[in-house]
């Protein structure tokens, strides 16, 4: 089996959408993950590349990734959509984002860290309250990548 060196995630609300690629572009596998699956996932995978459209959350990932070992990469979403080959969905968009993250001269966004985002207690840092934890899992949620990996 050939090695992963990238790996391209869709972020959603429920399912992200994974495709990982060789260096030489050949598709290794492509994997559609809860959030619970995709932190166990991304804990078990050797350090690589994992890019993703930036957007809210993608920040919140992207330092997760980087706990894990990996090299996080955000892509503006209007840098990836030339990338898409057919209809838009969650594999199409997950295969652009690493056809994109490929380009030597694609330009990245930089990852906020967490004070950037917003101070703590505030809803982009809703996991370290007690009252948002019980909700979310209340509705069926899952446990944030923090409490699996760190």
């Amino acid at each position: 089996m050939e090695k992963v060196t990238i790996i391209g995630v869709d972020l959603a609300k429920i399912v992200f959408q994974l495709h990982g690629a060789a260096a030489d572009g050949s598709v290794v596998f492509r994997k559609k993950l809860s959030r619970l699956q995709f932190c166990k996932f991304m804990a078990s995978q050797p350090a690589c590349v994992v890019a993703m459209e930036a957007c809210g959350s993608s920040h919140y990932w992207a330092r997760q990734m980087a706990r894990l070992g990996h090299e996080p990469r955000l892509i503006a979403p209007a840098y990836v959509k030339p990338f898409v080959k057919r209809q838009k969905n969650d594999v199409a968009d997950a295969e652009a984002i690493v056809e994109a993250a490929q380009r030597p001269t694609m330009r990245f966004v930089e990852p906020k860290t967490k004070e950037q985002q917003g101070a703590p207690g505030s809803a982009l840092d809703c996991h370290t309250s007690a009252a948002a934890h019980a909700r979310h899992i209340s509705v069926g949620g899952e446990y944030p990548v923090h409490q699996l990996i760190g």
